[in-house]
């Protein structure tokens, strides 16, 4: 019977290492994303709708997601702040290479 009693709790530490911490690290994430929207930020909603913050109430965002247009939000539907774009990448290629690679002539 012992033997059944040390199973049963190294499955119970097991599942609270595995499922219970990583689930309340995460939840505890997203508030802290939620809390930390400030006013001009860019956002995205959970239904993907990419937004700037307006105002910011309680329990509601006013965003802009076009030029005039606002909606209201629950602050919970934000899935993410809207991440810049890093202009530093380098795709390989010369801006003043403007030769075709499609006018290449073969000769047969």
């Amino acid at each position: 019977m012992p033997v059944f009693l040390v199973y049963f709790a190294l499955l119970a530490v097991a599942f609270f290492f595995l499922i219970v911490r990583p689930q309340r690290r995460q939840l505890a994430a997203r508030r802290a994303l939620i809390q930390a929207v400030e006013v001009g930020d860019e956002i995205i909603t959970a239904g993907g709708i990419y937004a700037v913050v307006c105002s910011i109430d309680e329990e509601t965002l006013r965003v802009e997601i076009a030029p005039g247009i606002e909606m209201t939000l629950a602050r919970e539907a934000v899935a993410r702040r809207r991440e810049e774009p890093d202009d530093t990448i380098d795709l390989g290629g010369d801006a003043s290479d403007t030769t075709d690679p499609t006018d290449a002539t073969s000769e047969d």
